[in-house]
């Protein structure tokens, strides 16, 4: 007698949405032979990921949810186990993520936590029993320790279990994060594209803003233009903040009403196929003090003198003594709250900052902007009487043959009357 499948064994089996891979097969296999290379080099034999952005990177494998912060009993630790001398990843995924992990990975050895509930410790044991079987327990093993996911608690669950297996267990948190600094031309095509979508966020942002409407509407204006022109959502809630509230870069939008005579901040990235640009700018309800309007004009006019300097292979310390003697030649440098940027590329909520930075106020070494980096210039300063902060900031790109900043948005944005 036949047994009648049921209807979860049927969908599992059977639906298969349409591939939404976003790079080729050459792109993914060149990026896992970076990561061994890096492994190598680290002296690590095995190198387990966590991160969204390092499965994402190897895999494609993107989700919404990512079980960082639910109950404890539900262990966030699928992800991605590279060998060093295995020719291919295994990736292990838990029966609810395995038909998305179907159409959005490039995954060939997919390996399935079944069961009724959300995993816990089984799928602990799951995981290091397929890989001790494998015989890739035995030497050097590297967890991305710096990261969020999976937290402290679950990340020491996942060391003991491997320790106890015979695995040395190590920070491999830098070892993705070292080849994901520098883009290919494809992940630099998408950045120009994000791009361009943020450029339709700030415009939308500069039409919706007026005495009157809130924080939240401006926020809402921007976020549905963006999604209007194929942007995704930001890996940071973007923040809109006015008045006394401008003088804190990460307020969040809120009920609060923008009034005469207030500046605002609206801190945004453009998102396509996760690949983040990201830009800020001030506006000003009304004409302002003019030595409001003074330093608006030296923050937003660095822009103009760096565009002339940027070059590949730029030494990090030369943009930043440009930086300073521009500042403090403009009479402002004294009024900084903070000065620099950091990567940007492929994220997922909570954070877009990339894990390489520069700022002025820590020694960069013999470090330069590489081609293939994407970066961020931010410069946020204090402004005159009690007027708040003004944020800016704009988005740079090096190439073998040029550097450039990416949005067309100007940087000083007209006075709004």
């Amino acid at each position: 007698m036949t047994q009648t499948m049921t209807h979860r064994e049927r969908v599992l089996k059977f639906i298969r949405p349409e591939m939404e891979t976003i790079f080729s097969l050459e792109e993914y296999a060149g990026r896992l032979e970076r990561v061994k290379a890096g492994m190598a080099a680290a002296g690590l034999d095995l190198l387990y990921l966590t991160s969204p952005e390092a499965i994402c990177y190897l895999s494609g494998f993107r989700a919404e949810w990512y079980q960082a912060q639910g109950p404890m009993s539900w262990l966030p630790i699928s992800g991605l186990a590279v060998h060093v001398d295995a020719d291919d990843y295994i990736h292990f995924e838990v029966q609810n993520e395995q038909i998305i992990a179907g159409f959005t990975s490039v995954s060939r050895d997919l390996r399935i936590f079944g069961g009724d509930a959300q995993p816990g410790n089984d799928v602990l044991d799951f995981i290091v029993d397929e890989l001790d079987g494998e015989g890739w327990l035995k030497g050097r093993v590297g967890l991305e320790m710096f990261s969020y996911r999976p937290n402290r608690g679950v990340s020491e669950m996942m060391q003991a279990a491997m320790e106890a297996k015979g695995a040395t267990v190590v920070d491999g948190t830098a070892i993705v994060g070292n080849v994901r600094k520098i883009k290919s031309p494809q992940e630099i095509a998408f950045t120009r594209t994000a791009a361009k979508i943020g450029d339709i966020g700030m415009q939308a942002a500069h039409d919706a803003i007026w005495p009157g409407v809130t924080e939240l509407d401006v926020y809402g204006e921007v976020i549905r233009a963006m999604a209007q022109a194929g942007g995704e959502n930001p890996s940071i809630t973007m923040p809109v903040s006015s008045g006394a509230k401008s003088s804190c870069m990460h307020a969040l939008a809120s009920r609060k009403k923008i009034m005469p005579g207030e500046v605002v901040n609206v801190d945004l990235c453009g998102v396509y196929n996760r690949y983040h640009t990201n830009m800020a700018r001030t506006f000003c309800i009304g004409e302002p003090h003019p030595e409001v309007s003074r330093y608006l004009d030296a923050i937003t006019g660095v822009k103009a003198m760096l565009a002339k300097v940027i070059r590949p292979n730029l030494p990090v310390r030369e943009l930043l003594q440009t930086i300073e003697a521009y500042y403090r030649e403009t009479g402002i440098w004294q009024d900084q709250c903070w000065i620099g940027g950091y990567d940007l590329g492929m994220s997922f909520p909570p954070d877009w900052v990339g894990p390489w930075f520069y700022d002025v106020h820590n020694e960069p070494g013999d470090e330069v902007f590489e081609p293939g980096m994407t970066t961020n210039y931010e410069a946020n300063f204090y402004l005159p009487d009690l007027a708040g902060m003004s944020m800016f900031i704009d988005m740079m790109v090096f190439t073998e043959d040029s550097a450039e900043f990416l949005q067309e948005t100007p940087a000083r944005m007209p006075v709004i009357e």
